[in-house]
């Protein structure tokens, strides 16, 4: 049996799969039918949202968000201590903060400052009366601090 009559099975494996990726262009060719608008990627994948939107003024959005979990946090004061002091702590300690009484205090969401107030007792619970809102503008002149 000479070289010649031996056949590769590499050269068999490429030569099926050539075969194949050319049916598969002669069959995936357009044959004359109307072009459709072709797609973004995006466009394919994320569906234009129907409904509310410009509307109702948008409220169909924050309709959106309103069960959002966020994390409301209102900090009286801050203070900065060595390993050392933290470890002498105990019941009855006192730890003197950098905030003033009878000064606001600071109100964050999400980490964010937000507004601050003052603390009121209603039905001998603790709340917030918040006195001043912090403006979006305020709160960018912050960050750049």
């Amino acid at each position: 049996m000479s070289d010649l009559d031996k056949s590769d099975p590499v050269d068999d494996a490429m030569d099926d799969w050539g075969s194949a990726m050319a049916e598969q262009a002669s069959a995936s060719a357009p044959q004359a039918a109307p072009a459709a608008p072709a797609l973004s990627a995006a466009g394919r994948v994320f569906q234009p949202l129907q409904g509310q939107a410009g509307m109702d003024g948008g409220q169909g959005d924050i309709d959106r968000v309103l069960d959002v979990p966020v994390q409301l946090t209102a900090e009286l004061g801050r203070a900065r201590i060595t390993i050392k002091s933290l470890l002498q702590l105990s019941q009855g300690s006192v730890v003197e903060l950098d905030g003033l009484a009878g000064e606001p205090m600071d109100i964050f969401i999400n980490g964010y400052l937000i507004a601050q107030g003052e603390v009121v007792v209603v039905n001998e619970k603790f709340g917030i009366r918040l006195t001043d809102i912090i403006t979006p503008s305020e709160r960018i002149q912050k960050l750049s601090r």
